[in-house]
């Protein structure tokens, strides 16, 4: 396995002024790992319970998502919430650990070789678990919410400074660095020890940054958004599922070779992935399109940038 993704299974409740779903399929971990499989199979690490509908699990085996690393206990993770107008903001009204409360990650052994690896949003101590079970040094991805910035601030900093690249939102940025600025904020975060960072702001698009060096990708420019929920995620899982890919990995001598020029066109893949996400609840929209449609709104994207 190149690539693995720890996150969270979940079952969503969410309303936005286009609609509404009930236990829809969710999660940090879900997310990020159907937007890595357009580009490469993932193992995921993560726990669910015994209420996951079964189709929920084909799609996952039909997305090449490997469930060896996952857990199956009592009642799912869920969360209820809703968007008002500003969809760049989710209001939360209900969340419940259920079987995440008490989750401890266990790396498969075809796991612990793998040369990517995703930390997606869930508790920075299991983070750190899982990063202490691998047996090589693979290229890390970072992200994290608001919550861990507030309520494990130390172990989310450790988790920081064994990371290779670090992905989090202009609200993280600003809260977690103290600073209204997100390019002072993308410089502070290089100091904590990645080598490059990268700062979402939604429909407006992403910074990414390095020693000396800066690139700002555009959003891309939907006219109808029924559902931000996975968004980031999704572009957390199309960059590394892009970057894990046969035809990028290949060319590395290993996973710590990642150029930046490799890392911007992995950046406009995973808004690419995002985009179509936010087009529909859930995973509705993913699990319809292909390589064809993904090449075609990657080339749009390029066009956007070109001046």
């Amino acid at each position: 396995m190149n690539l693995v993704i720890i996150g969270t299974i979940g079952l969503d409740d969410i309303k936005t002024p286009f609609g509404e779903v009930e236990s829809a399929l969710g999660g940090s971990g879900v997310y990020a790992s159907c937007a890595a499989s357009f580009f490469s199979p993932s193992g995921l690490i993560s726990v669910m319970g015994n209420d996951i509908p079964e189709e929920y699990l084909k799609l996952l085996n039909k997305r090449k998502v490997s469930l060896e690393g996952v857990s199956k206990l009592g009642k799912t993770f869920r969360w209820s919430g809703f968007y008002e107008f500003d969809m760049n903001e989710a209001k939360t009204l209900k969340t419940e650990l259920n079987s995440l409360a008490g989750f401890k990650p266990d790396v498969p052994t075809d796991y612990k070789k793998a040369k990517f690896i995703f930390l997606a949003n869930i508790d920075p101590d299991l983070q750190l678990e899982v990063l202490s079970q691998m047996e090589e040094k693979p290229f890390v991805v970072l992200d994290t919410k608001n919550y861990w910035i507030t309520s494990k601030k130390d172990s989310l900093l450790k988790v920081i400074g064994k990371t290779d690249l670090f992905i989090l939102n202009e609200g993280e940025a600003r809260q977690l660095f103290e600073t209204p600025n997100l390019i002072k904020a993308g410089k502070i975060a290089l100091k904590l020890g990645p080598k490059y960072a990268i700062i979402k702001k939604g429909e407006h698009g992403a910074l990414l940054f390095s020693d000396g060096k800066y690139f700002s990708a555009p959003g891309y420019p939907l006219e109808e958004v029924k559902d931000p929920t996975g968004a980031g995620d999704s572009f957390a899982g199309g960059l590394i599922g892009y970057l894990a890919s046969k035809q990028v990995s290949n060319k590395l001598v290993s996973g710590k070779r990642v150029s930046f020029e490799e890392l911007r066109r992995a950046v406009v893949y995973g808004s690419t992935i995002a985009s179509f996400c936010a087009e529909d609840f859930s995973l509705n929209y993913l699990k319809n399109i292909n390589s064809k449609k993904i090449e075609e709104r990657y080339n749009i994207f390029q066009k956007i940038r070109e001046f």
